[in-house]
């Protein structure tokens, strides 16, 4: 009985404005008062050195990129166009011949190669528009 009305007394603390400290918790019977301590310290000047994107970065070696990405990309942009031009004129010039199997099908040679020819002319100036405008940009 001693030993609860000990633990009772501790439990009950009052707590005034003057008096507050921070937070207050009980640890087996004990009262105990936490503070945060202060933060003393200042804050350590560091070099920062900022970094900047591909737009303002300086590319030392673009006197040769200026170079071979053009031609790269004309090369694939020819490539483009004549990888199946090379496959589907042979088929369009079998088919205008009488005795071929495929007499019938000229005008679907000659959509393919339209088609063919639209979609490789839209990717191939995307492709310049895109490329060939950066090489131009990047300072001598």
């Amino acid at each position: 009985m001693n030993e609860q009305s000990s633990i009772q007394q501790g439990a009950n603390i009052s707590s005034t404005p003057e008096t507050d400290t921070g937070t207050q918790g009980i640890t087996d019977g004990n009262a105990t008062s936490k503070t945060l301590p202060e933060s003393t310290e200042v804050a350590a000047t560091e070099h920062r050195q900022a970094y900047g994107t591909a737009k303002t970065e300086n590319l030392r070696d673009s006197e040769l990129w200026r170079i071979i990405l053009p031609v790269f990309v004309a090369l694939l942009c020819i490539a483009l166009l004549a990888v199946p031009l090379i496959i589907l004129i042979p088929l369009f010039v079998r088919s205008l011949d009488p005795t071929a199997p495929t007499h019938d099908l000229w005008w679907l040679w000659v959509v393919m190669i339209i088609l063919e020819l639209g979609v490789a002319i839209v990717i191939a100036r995307g492709l310049i528009k895109i490329f060939m405008t950066q090489a131009g940009n990047y300072p001598s």
